[in-house]
Parts: structure tokens; sequence; C-alpha cells
């Protein structure tokens, strides 16, 4: 009974391990973008070297065009899983996009750079855990919260005060 156990425990190694290998042949695509980003945030905000910096260690892995991959990016299923956050995070707020998005859209980002970093919500705690010079200083936390305030001013003198609001569709009358 006992020799029976073993084989079947080394049968199921072997198929896990033939499994490992045949998933490393299928890759997600990478989010590499190196050349110039004509709808970054940039184009319409100054972004100073100071703020960069910081939006380069803790912010641009996930929210631009342009993903830095670390070496465990070649093992499947990490991959994927690394991809599928990627997406996540450049759905939600895509620094190297930001001028494509409409004006509420916009003022509405820039309004949650500073939530998320009050709530201690970015970086994720999943970043951060390897990614340890990704953790923000009370410092860096201030300079962010700042100038994500100095691009909302700009935005509020700039455009009228409808156009930062999200345009909701009229609720359908029920006259007959």
């Amino acid at each position: 009974m006992r020799q029976i156990n073993n084989i079947m425990i080394k049968k199921i190694l072997i198929i896990l391990l033939v499994f490992f290998v045949i998933i490393q042949f299928f890759r997600p695509q990478k989010n590499i973008h190196t050349s110039a980003q004509p709808n970054d945030i940039s184009t319409l905000y100054a972004v100073t070297a100071n703020v960069d910096s910081i939006l380069v260690v803790a912010c641009k892995d996930c929210h631009t065009n342009n993903t830095r991959y670390p070496w465990y990016n070649n093992i499947q299923p990490v991959a994927w899983f690394l991809a599928s956050h990627v997406e996540d995070g450049m759905r939600s707020f895509n620094i190297n996009e930001f001028a494509t998005y409409p004006t509420w859209r916009q003022y509405d980002k820039i309004a949650e750079v500073k939530k998320q970093i009050d709530k201690g919500e970015m970086p994720l705690s999943s970043y951060t855990i390897i990614h340890t010079d990704a953790k923000l200083t009370d410092a860096q936390k201030h300079t962010l919260i700042a100038w994500s305030e100095n691009i909302k001013q700009q935005m509020e003198a700039k455009y009228p005060k409808d156009s930062l609001e999200k345009k909701r569709k009229p609720a359908p009358s029920n006259a007959n």
C-alpha cells in the first residue's frame, strides 16, 4: 500500500513538473514603450525632478506605458500575475495617457492621488514588500500630495467647475 502511495506521489510530481515547464512557453506581452509619450501628464503640468524621482520608484511600474520588470518576471505563473497587476494599474490611472482623459477624469484622478496616499493604499503593499524603496516617507508623501493639489488648483483656475465633474445621465422619466 505504501509503495502505491509513493508511486502516485511521484506521478503527480512529474505531472506538475511537466505542467510547470509547459507554461513557461506562454508569456504575456510586456509593457515596454521607451519612446517619448506624447500624452504624458508632463505635457500639461510641471513634473519636477523631485516628483519624477518619487514617481519612478513608487508609481511608474504600474501606472505608465513602461514597466521595469524584475528577474522573476521570467517565471510563470509570476509573469501572468504581474501582467494582470500592471494592466489594472494602467486602466485605473496611466501617467503616460493622462492628456487623453476628459477633463473631469483628469481632475478625478489627480484628486485620487492624495486620497490614495492619505489612506496608505498606494503604492500597494504587495508591491512594496519586494520593492522596499517604493515605501513612501512622510516627506515623499507630502511632495506628491502638494504636487497633486497644485495641479488640482491649476485645473480649478483654468476650467469651469462643471467641466471638472463627471456628467451624469439623467434618470429616465416614467411619464406615460
